[in-house]
């Protein structure tokens, strides 16, 4: 089961629910171990797409804007080395087919966001935006922010390049295939 307390997930969710979108929420309780006694990161959710590829998804909850009234921070994008790690085995061990996606669930708060009003989904009378990017273009283009914490994340340009409504990943046949599709 997926982690219902969090409401970026559940928002996510309920917008792959009212889209009939075919998906399996990833029991995230506690991390997955593999033959060779490894654990890794268990993903959120496994989504089926109009294309080749099935999305194993992770949902990075994130406010827009972040900070303060003064210091207002838009596009953040972060992620942990971990995340990135756990993901690519999670490619590795599905097979072919089978590619990550970073959605990034955008809480809205102000009267700005990441898509056009028309492109965002409602959920218990809140705003979302989902911003997805592949992957492979996301490890490509991260670089570390926090040693401390081990996070990373993409220059806000170019992860603005990169990044496409959630849509685009699922309801498009030629969307998923090869990486490093930018646009915008």
């Amino acid at each position: 089961m997926a982690n219902r307390d969090n409401h970026y997930e559940a928002a996510f969710e309920e917008y792959l629910r009212a889209r009939g979108v075919p998906y399996v929420a990833v029991d995230e309780a506690r991390r997955s171990l593999l033959a060779d006694g490894a654990s890794i990161k268990s993903l959120d959710f496994i989504v089926s797409s109009a294309g080749p590829a099935v999305w194993l998804v992770d949902v990075k909850g994130r406010r827009f804007p972040s900070g303060d009234d003064e210091s207002r921070h838009y596009w953040k994008n972060w992620s942990t080395r971990d995340d990135l790690t756990s993901l690519a085995r999670w490619e590795a061990l599905f097979g072919e087919n089978f590619r990550g996606l970073f959605v990034f669930a955008y809480h809205i708060l102000g009267d700005r966001a990441p898509l056009p009003a028309g492109r965002l989904f409602e959920h218990r009378a809140q705003l979302y935006a989902f911003v997805a990017v592949r992957l492979a273009d996301y490890a490509a283009g991260c670089h570390p922010i926090s040693p401390r914490w081990d996070t990373v994340a993409m220059p806000t340009e170019q992860f603005r390049q990169l990044a496409r409504p959630v849509d685009e990943f699922l309801f498009s046949a030629g969307v998923g295939a090869s990486s490093g599709s930018g646009g915008s």
